[in-house]
């Protein structure tokens, strides 16, 4: 087998997240002309976070003072096998040289959430892109504990405030009563733009009033032996075996926990953030953190690995 060369690879986001950084690779390169997110190969004695800083100093001529860890991706090359670990970089010292790249022959910030500007970027990129699309609050309805008209209202609040990710959880409602919920729910989600809602669990509930995607509980994953065919496919997981088949099936995304003790399962052991983080460590995913999370932990949650925060009461 051959060796596996690892790479920091720097996905650089705008103050307001919604602009991400590609690069294009200059002549003399393998791949010349393809884009790419900036970074390069880790050398010995290095961390990613090391390799991180250094390249993007040798390239762009810039010095990161905030990044994270966030996916992993092995990929196959003709020429190489790559294990390409992706930081999110959401602030530097220094101008990104736009018309004239250190090392790059050209840069170009793209919309997340947007198809590419840019053609042709390099194979191994193309999840990453999706995933970017993915917002990083997930709210889940609670509206058999808060009623309807309650839950709708705080929907259409926090959906005007920036809300853009919806799970339609409230299960044990009969049949009925869930599809219209979920109709009320989808319709008024869809009425933001870039606003994404899936229903748990239900795929005729899901197909019915449109949802973006459906989303898995544990135990229905260990169930599926084939991706469910909706764009947008989730799941909840709770220890390591459980992440590793949503990554098996091909999920979009993973919530894992709960890592604080939380009021909807208080019988749970919460594993905190340590374990959450050795579970999600060269995870292909993005992996929502979950259980006792609010709004005021995103940066703590992204700081140790995940993608954001998925919630029933702090949003």
């Amino acid at each position: 087998m051959s060796k596996i060369v690892e790479v920091a690879a720097a996905v650089m986001l705008r103050a307001d997240g919604q602009e991400f950084l590609l690069a294009q690779r200059p002549e003399g390169k393998v791949y010349a002309g393809y884009w790419e997110f900036p970074g390069g190969k880790v050398e010995p004695g290095e961390s990613v976070r090391e390799a991180l800083i250094r390249e993007l100093q040798e390239e762009l001529g810039i010095t990161v003072t905030a990044c994270s860890p966030w996916l992993t991706r092995q990929f196959t090359y003709p020429h190489a096998t790559v294990r390409l670990h992706f930081w999110r970089v959401t602030a530097w010292d220094g101008e990104i040289g736009i018309t004239a790249p250190l090392e790059h022959a050209a840069v170009n910030w793209e919309k997340c959430g947007k198809s590419a500007s840019v053609t042709p970027i390099l194979p191994a990129n193309g999840p990453i892109l999706k995933a970017l699309s993915l917002p990083t609050t997930m709210a889940i309805t609670m509206a058999e504990t808060e009623g309807t008209e309650v839950q709708v209202e705080r929907l259409e609040a926090a959906l005007s405030n920036g809300l853009r990710l919806i799970q339609i959880r409230d299960k044990n409602w009969p049949s009925a009563q869930r599809l219209w919920f979920a109709e009320v729910v989808t319709r008024l989600v869809h009425n933001h733009p870039n606003a994404l809602v899936l229903v748990n669990d239900d795929t005729h509930i899901a197909r019915c009033v449109g949802a973006d995607g459906l989303h898995l509980s544990s135990a229905s994953l260990i169930e599926y032996t084939q991706r469910p065919d909706f764009e947008w496919v989730g799941a909840s997981c709770h220890n390591a075996l459980e992440l590793a088949k949503a990554v098996e099936l091909g999920c979009d995304y993973a919530l894992l926990g709960p890592v604080l003790p939380t009021l909807t399962h208080p019988e749970a052991s919460a594993m905190g953030w340590a374990e959450f983080t050795r579970l999600i460590t060269d995870c292909p995913i993005p992996v929502f953190a979950l259980g006792g999370m609010q709004g005021d932990m995103m940066l703590e949650a992204q700081q140790n690995g995940a993608h954001g925060i998925a919630t029933m009461r702090g949003w």
